[in-house]
């Protein structure tokens, strides 16, 4: 210890001391305040910070008071955008303590680790092998190299910097081996009798806090300690490892001369031994011979505590980065201070929690710690307490407490002066102008889209989703089903900004970019399918230049494409899309020409491409029968030029429902939509149903039948029709035993997809027997429930709640008359 000791706040004056190494966990409090204290002490002329050299221009930033952490830098390269790399920062970090003493104190601040065109370089050579340095206790994190042209192996590729996860070891840091790396914080604890490296490390760093005497002493104690586990295990097997403190130690040195001593150097402390090491200059230059390289961009990019919390993607493998902020910022209490964070977050929930309750839990969490033999409650003292005393005893509570605290949802901020493609700066304009703030947390957006502030933002989220930048998804929208509606969920990930810059390289502006995307996509949309999604998704996005493209290639590839069953899947999508054109003031004239087309070609192959088909086919061409069933629909309401589009799709159903070598699931299927379009009356539905069901037809063909025409919400046709419900019920109790095993997994299927209600009032009516009378209201008089007319007085008593539940109260031109006709 003495030997260590000596290197001091002396050591860090004059010419030819030696640099004041201090040895941190990545992400640590207690290595944050401690490093804190150790600058406050030293008084360095310099302080030398493991990260990416090329970053040094960016360290200013952070200053700026529009940076608020969670940050990180993010490398990228230029020709790959992909290929990106990220370090993590937050406020409890050691080195953003470092960087922000050294600028509040007028001292320079330097990155001396192995530079990112390196790093990004060989990370694509070694892609398949993202190795991340956990940085447990002493190491760690690994993604921050140096600039110029050194060696190193590449930190894993996008994040990397590990901290400490609170209840499963970090990853290896110190290899045995050649490819063996183990966890320095868990081989520690391991020592020390603990079983959990996360619980060793409270006890004996954070629970301490800095040495009030000696502000050395936790950095001493560190540096023995990585020294003999280095001894124990090898100084690490992997070239990356050996070229990065190479790169470290030349840094070291040119800083050492420039400066005549007065370096401290802010690094992993399992890097500090072999930065305290004696090699030579030329020795650390071989190492680094050779290295590829690419050229590469830094900036800085906000991050979240909730990507902090994940150990892989980009992560940084801390379970509680929301404790850890608590942990450093309170100036004292901790515990007391935690427990009056749980109690608001409950009663803001209308959790009932008192001031009472908090007394407890603290007191709880006290005793806890003691029982337990640790010096101060912990993580695992307070939920403990909080789950006993704030939850009673329930975890659905608790898994907010983690969700909202012990994790977070802080979202970084960063200066708008930070370096940015133009593509970035662009969105970051359209957010602010649209007044649409990224935020960490999930959450919805209603939109009405004849408010024009409104529509503009329907339109940025679309052309971001087809970049491929997922800040919004769609979901149903509650209380209108109405196309001038739309409901977004939104949550900004920090990724994101890697994809907006792949997004560049399509334009400057999101518009640019999208039209760009969007008719490149279309040159490469290997099916049908795809470029009429894509057409759709361009009035989503309202992109007027690639829109032509798109039309010309889908026209050119519909007039090619000869199977039925791609024409039906390209229909539905592009029939939709004429829907905005009413909302969103689009010119649709070429997509219902397209579309009435499409449709044409599709009356016309239909009924042979459903012939001689097997069960897995004929199921998929039904749902081909429903989605263009659905699309003649809507494009008669869009007012398609065909003459008479309805009438040609209902003569088509007609010859399906009548050939033979149809299968059983399209014929039944065409019935009932003839059915429910008032084509069929019901007398002739029976009659179908009836030839269907006779003692000559096979018992397969039949259920099949049968799952067409009442699968899909039919049930209700069988409790309003007791002739159907009779029909089947007869045909089922004649079907032989062998006969029945086969069958019952069609009708299991069929009849399980009704609603609990429907199943119910059909096994009623099976159980009191099929009625003998022929019109369906008559067939249920005498049961609960059911009357022998229609009661007018009744039916007008629910139209006020009718026209709340599906939103008309506002619709202009709906009169209540029109409403009870629908209802009914």
């Amino acid at each position: 210890m003495s030997r260590s000791r000596g290197r001091g706040a002396e050591e860090v004056g004059g010419p030819g001391a030696g640099p004041l190494l201090l040895g941190v966990r990545h992400h640590g409090p207690g290595s944050a305040r401690a490093v804190r204290a150790a600058l406050a002490a030293a008084r360095p002329r310099v302080v030398l910070i493991e990260g990416p050299p090329e970053a040094d221009a960016l360290i200013p930033l952070a200053a700026d008071e529009d940076m608020r952490p969670p940050v990180a830098l993010l490398a990228h390269a230029v020709d790959e955008p992909g290929r990106s790399a990220f370090w993590p920062l937050a406020e409890f970090s050691p080195e953003w303590v470092a960087i922000r003493w050294a600028l509040e104190h007028g001292v320079p601040a330097r990155f001396i680790d192995l530079p990112a065109v390196h790093t990004l370089a060989w990370g694509r050579a070694a892609e398949d092998t993202p190795d991340a340095e956990n940085g447990s206790a002493g190491e760690g994190r690994t993604d921050k190299e140096p600039t110029k042209d050194e060696p190193t192996k590449d930190e894993p590729m996008g994040e990397e910097r590990q901290p400490d996860p609170p209840t499963a070891p970090p990853a290896p840091d110190a290899p045995s081996g050649p490819d063996i790396r183990v966890d320095p914080l868990a081989v520690l604890a391991e020592t020390a009798g603990y079983d959990d490296p996360e619980r060793w490390w409270e006890d004996v760093v954070e629970h301490r806090g800095a040495g009030e005497r000696d502000p050395y002493a936790p950095f001493t104690a560190l540096e023995e300690a990585m020294e003999a586990l280095r001894e124990t295990y090898g100084p690490g097997g992997h070239d990356r490892d050996l070229a990065r403190e190479a790169y470290m130690r030349l840094q070291v040195r040119a800083a050492q001369q420039e400066f005549e001593g007065g370096v401290a150097v802010v690094c992993g402390a399992w890097h500090v031994p072999a930065l305290r090491r004696r090699s030579t200059v030329a020795g650390d230059r071989a190492l680094l011979k050779g290295l590829p390289k690419v050229k590469a961009e830094l900036t800085w990019v906000p991050w979240t505590h909730r990507r902090l919390s994940r150990a892989g993607g980009y992560g940084a493998g801390i379970d509680s980065p929301g404790w850890y902020g608590h942990l450093f910022a309170a100036p004292d209490r901790p515990v007391e201070r935690w427990m009056t964070k749980v109690a608001g977050l409950l009663r803001e929930e209308d959790r009932i929690v008192s001031s009472a309750h908090v007394i407890e839990a603290v007191r709880l969490a006290e005793t806890l710690a003691v029982m337990r033999g640790r010096p101060l409650p912990g993580l695992g003292e307070t939920t403990d307490a909080v789950r006993a005393v704030m939850c009673e005893g329930s975890d659905v509570p608790l898994s907010l407490v983690r969700d909202r605290l012990v994790v977070g949802d802080v979202l970084g901020e960063v200066p708008p002066g930070a370096p940015a493609v133009p593509l970035q700066r662009d969105l970051d304009r359209q957010q602010r102008r649209l007044r649409i703030k990224p935020e960490a947390l999930e959450r919805e957006l209603e939109l009405d889209l004849r408010k024009e502030t409104d529509a503009a933002r329907s339109r940025l989220l679309h052309r971001l989703r087809l970049l491929g930048i997922a800040w919004g998804e769609p979901t149903a929208s509650r209380g209108s089903t109405g196309t001038f509606r739309e409901t977004w969920r939104l949550r900004w990930e920090p990724e994101l900004a890697v994809r907006v810059a792949e997004a560049g390289v399509w334009g400057t502006t999101v518009l640019a970019a999208a039209n760009a995307k969007a008719e490149a996509d279309t040159v490469g949309a290997q099916s049908l399918a795809d470029i009429t999604a894509l057409a759709e998704h361009c009035l989503l996005a309202e992109l007027p230049d690639a829109l032509p493209v798109v039309m010309r290639t889908l026209a050119d590839r519909a007039a090619l494409d000869t199977d039925v069953g791609h024409l039906a899947q390209a229909l539905p999508a592009l029939v939709r899309s004429l829907r905005y054109g009413d909302v969103r003031d689009t010119d649709t004239g070429a997509l219902t020409e397209v579309a009435a087309g499409l449709a044409e070609r599709i009356f016309v192959g239909l009924p042979p491409a459903c012939t001689v088909l097997d069960t897995e086919a004929a199921e998929e061409m039904r749902r081909h029968v429903d989605a263009v069933h659905g699309a003649v629909a809507l494009l008669g309401e869009a007012g398609a030029e065909a003459p008479d589009l309805g009438g040609r799709w209902r003569a088509v159903l007609r010859t399906l429902s009548a050939r033979d070598t149809v299968p059983g699931v399209i014929r039944g299927r065409a019935v009932r939509l003839l059915l429910d379009g008032g084509e069929l009356g019901p007398d002739e539905a029976a009659r179908l149903m009836g030839l269907v069901l006779s003692p000559g037809t096979p018992p397969a063909d039949a259920a099949a039948w049968i799952e067409g025409f009442v699968g899909g919400g039919g049930g209700l046709l069988l409790v309003h029709d007791e002739r159907l419900l009779g029909l089947v019920d007869t045909w089922l109790t004649g079907v032989s035993a062998e006969a029945f095993t086969d069958v019952l997994p069609l009708l299991r299927r069929t009849f399980s997809a009704y609603e609990s209600g429907v199943r119910r009032t059909l096994g009623e009516l099976v159980r009191r027997g099929p009625g003998k009378r022929a019109g369906s209201v008559a067939a249920a008089v005498g049961m609960s429930g059911f009357g022998a007319e229609l009661d007018a007085g009744r039916a007008d008593a629910v139209v006020p709640v009718l026209r709340l539940l599906l939103g008309l109260d506002d619709v202009m031109g709906n009169d209540d008359n029109e409403l009870v006709g629908v209802a009914g």
